[in-house]
């Protein structure tokens, strides 16, 4: 249940950010409105996963380098935001840091 809650977390962060972007500083305000509830919603759910047991070190680094990943792809692809060579090996390293986040956990309890 833990990670249905931290993948709603992340999906909702997501909304949240594109609609942040949409609301040209909080000036309309539907996308204002949306905003606000995806960004509430996630840090929300992001509660429940850590009340239902995960980690918030591998919670937080799963919702972070996730959203950052996907958002980054969103807007390279729907809003033709430059995506550089550099920010491509950053992102690689940002996912696989939380991985050695989420692997290295399991090597706590045999130490």
């Amino acid at each position: 249940m833990k990670h249905f809650f931290l993948f709603g977390a992340i999906l909702a962060e997501i909304i949240g950010a594109l609609a942040t972007r949409q609301s040209d500083g909080f000036s309309k305000f539907w996308p204002s409105c949306v905003a606000v509830v995806g960004v509430v919603g996630a840090y929300f759910l992001l509660s429940l996963s850590l009340k239902s047991g995960m980690p918030i070190g591998v919670a937080y680094g799963i919702w972070a380098a996730l959203g950052i990943t996907i958002l980054t792809i969103i807007g390279a692809i729907f809003f033709e935001e430059p995506l550089s060579v550099i920010q491509i090996i950053g992102i690689i390293m940002i996912v696989g840091g939380v991985l050695a986040l989420e692997l290295g956990k399991t090597n706590i309890d045999t130490i």
